[in-house]
């Protein structure tokens, strides 16, 4: 049963409580491998305006790619670096910084997965992106996997996980049941994903305590079609049709 998320003053740091307006944020949850976005004004903001139905698609594109490249950007902050020196173009000078360590590369679950697809790209140049079909039994609500086309690669790889819901999680678990089967280690996952259930993250969470889940707001709960709520409904149809 879903529960009311929790609200809280949203704005600067240098301004009271008073000075700025109550919103709804994301409910917290109590796993080390869930990293949910900082509930800033952008974020909720943008979020607002993915939710309202009166979104119309052009705007509702707009601001679900801003959130999503939050996403994005956040999860390659868990990828490995190692250091690296260079020598910058002021004579005599070096710069001590770091580089990514490994190869990476996206995996969308189709549809509404794809939608995060360009996200990704806009961050990692030339990355190489895999597909996985999974398809929700909407009586059961139990996913069955049709399709998936990898890179043969895969095992030596960092994979993103892209799907912008996560509801009873069900998708997402035999997604990466795809991709452990196939060699990646499981330590070796991110999952990205714009709204979650704590039904859903939990759940996740707990299968596969080494995977990441990098989301922006986790709900109130699920309705009894197991749908979140209060959620922003179908997120493919209203990326791609309405």
């Amino acid at each position: 049963m879903a529960q009311p998320a929790p609200s809280q003053s949203v704005g600067p740091l240098y301004r009271s409580d008073s000075q700025k307006p109550t919103a709804t944020v994301s409910t917290k949850l109590e796993h080390d491998n869930v990293h949910i976005l900082p509930q800033t004004p952008q974020l909720i903001a943008l979020l607002t305006m993915i939710r309202d139905k009166e979104t119309n698609r052009a705007d509702f594109i707009f601001y679900s790619n801003r959130i999503i490249r939050l996403l994005v950007e956040e999860g390659l902050n868990h990828l490995p670096v190692v250091s690296q020196t260079v020598v910058t173009p002021v004579p005599g000078q070096k710069y001590a910084g770091v580089r990514f360590e490994g190869k990476i590369c996206g995996v969308s679950i189709m549809r509404a997965g794809e939608s995060m697809e360009q996200g990704l790209r806009d961050c990692c140049r030339s990355v190489r992106i895999g597909k996985i079909l999974i398809q929700r039994d909407e009586e059961t609500s139990q996913p069955k996997l049709f399709y998936d086309k990898l890179p043969e690669d895969i095992a030596e790889r960092w994979c993103l996980l892209l799907d912008p819901m996560l509801a009873t999680g069900g998708s997402a678990l035999m997604a990466v049941e795809v991709l452990i089967k196939r060699g990646v280690p499981e330590d070796h996952i991110l999952f990205l994903n714009l709204i979650a259930s704590p039904e859903g993250a939990v759940s996740f969470a707990q299968r596969f305590p080494k995977v990441r889940v990098v989301t922006a707001f986790v709900d109130g709960g699920l309705n009894e079609k197991n749908y979140i709520v209060p959620g922003l409904g179908d997120f493919g149809d209203r990326f791609y049709t309405m």
